[in-house]
């Protein structure tokens, strides 16, 4: 059977791109290719946003009431299509079903949140702000709103942009990853059930070029963007440079304190689901553990048990733990800061590389490095793979310390049965994203999502009423009559 190329959604419709260079896109659990997709050019960016520039007036006049009544019918066509949307999600990135089930869920939360737009898009006023004069504040859509979504989270992660734009009365560009662009093809193709203007939502398929394309073009007013810290600063500073309001989410290397009075039992499941869960490949996902005193021990080799016990393979197989990494290329970076770990003289109390794998697919197994300093490579940088590093420390301001000496700060977990050292450390810590006692500090959709230092480039993050606030502009009008 001949492999397609996925298409563009532009103006209401769906075409194919021009472009002759494409991806290919894997079934990372058995390392065959599904499909490819074109790297579309700037001039097919400029397609998108020249119909989106035409679907924003009528648009932007449509009573708030009516664009929400779209995205209930979105939310219905997702409900229906849950368990479709997860298999594709599972079998182009390669997260147990049951992983992708909770993602595609987080992302219909989003939809939800999006659905109460005509009360959360709510102006102020205040009458006689001197003699006669009159005040007043309107919330106003920007324009053309854009976002450049990650691999990591085929479908949820679009859903905390797209939504919330449309909702807002803005026109919609996404450019998802190229290795991962199928769940969000067929989310256009349930978004084009619901009665959307031609050009309110647009899809566009492709690589940097494309991303630099929607950088750089003066009709787009505000770009959203998922990825590393590196090509977040740099998406951040160009599109800031071309006038545009951005939030740009970054890198992450999110630290999990332990307690000497935690309770075990609980804590080991929800900090393992935390560092392996989704293979490691997620923003919030523990990496560093900071076990204090006397929790060491105890940490370490529940750690090592529970991952050696784990169940690798096919994330659509029943039973399976961790599924693949997305690619064979990143298979050889995780396997390269394992080797770097050894390398730097941490402790390998269990290497993923050493275990049975499944054959043909991207597989790495889950990985314990013990005695681990702040300094070494892997305690440094986002590894984006199923690797645990426990470094010990004497005491929760030294934890904190270890926290604080790193660029990043996007989440961090404390685990403890003490209320107030729970209630000291969700204060000092300086990660934006805060688990006591939780292993994955992910906020709702109704919350604020989003980091601190270089997880995060912009002021207003991500979902709940941020949202509301980024892709509106605040008209304020003074009369007198």
């Amino acid at each position: 059977m001949p492999i397609a190329t996925v298409s563009n959604f532009i103006g209401g419709r769906w075409v194919g791109s021009s472009a002759s260079a494409t991806v290919d896109v894997f079934n990372p659990a058995h390392g065959t290719v599904i499909a490819r997709t074109p790297l579309s050019s700037a001039r097919e960016v400029d397609d998108a946003v020249q119909a989106a520039l035409r679907a924003f007036p009528e648009w932007s006049e449509t009573p708030p009431a009516a664009r929400a009544r779209t995205m209930f019918a979105f939310k219905a066509q997702l409900d229906a299509h849950l368990e479709e949307l997860a298999r594709i999600v599972t079998t182009e990135h390669g997260k147990t079903l049951d992983e992708a089930r909770g993602s595609v869920r987080r992302g219909i939360e989003c939809v939800e949140v999006a659905c109460g737009a005509p009360s959360l898009l709510m102006g102020a006023g205040l009458e006689n702000v001197a003699a006669g004069i009159d005040c007043t504040m309107m919330r106003q859509p920007l324009g053309v709103c854009a976002a450049i979504a990650p691999f990591n989270f085929p479908a949820m992660v679009p859903l905390w942009f797209l939504p919330f734009a449309v909702a807002c009365g803005n026109t919609f560009i996404l450019k998802p990853s190229e290795q991962v662009p199928l769940s969000m093809q067929r989310i256009f193709e349930l978004l084009s059930r619901c009665d959307l203007p031609p050009g309110v939502v647009n899809l566009v398929n492709g690589g940097q070029a494309a991303a630099e394309a929607l950088c750089d073009h003066p009709a787009v007013k505000a770009l959203s963007f998922v990825g590393s810290t590196p090509v977040a600063r740099a998406v951040y500073q160009r599109a800031t440079h071309a006038g545009k309001r951005v939030q740009a989410l970054g890198g992450a290397k999110n630290f999990i304190v332990v307690l000497p009075d935690a309770d075990l039992d609980r804590a080991i499941p929800a900090i393992a689901e935390s560092l392996y869960g989704c293979a490691g490949e997620r923003c919030l996902a523990g990496s560093v553990l900071l076990p204090v005193g006397p929790a060491h021990a105890g940490v370490r080799d529940r750690l090592a048990e529970t991952a050696r016990a784990m169940t690798i393979g096919d994330g659509l197989d029943p039973g399976v733990q961790m599924g693949p990494v997305i690619s064979a290329r990143h298979l050889e970076r995780v396997r390269g800061y394992v080797a770097h770990g050894v390398d730097e003289g941490a402790t390998l109390v269990v290497d993923g590389r050493a275990r049975p794998l499944p054959s043909g697919g991207f597989f790495v197994g889950p990985t314990v490095f013990d005695a681990v300093a702040p300094t070494m490579r892997i305690a440094r940088d986002e590894i984006f793979g199923p690797v645990a590093t426990v470094c010990p420390v004497r005491d929760v301001d030294e934890a904190l310390r270890v926290m604080d000496a790193h660029p990043n700060a996007n989440a961090t977990s404390i685990f403890t049965t003490s209320g107030r050292a729970a209630r000291e450390f969700a204060h000092r810590a300086t990660a934006s994203m805060v688990g006591v006692n939780i292993g994955v500090a992910a906020p709702m959709a109704y919350f604020p999502f989003g980091g601190a230092r270089d997880s995060f480039f912009g002021d207003l993050k991500v979902h709940g009423r941020d949202a509301f606030e980024f892709y509106t502009d605040k008209k304020v009008t003074i009369a007198r009559w």
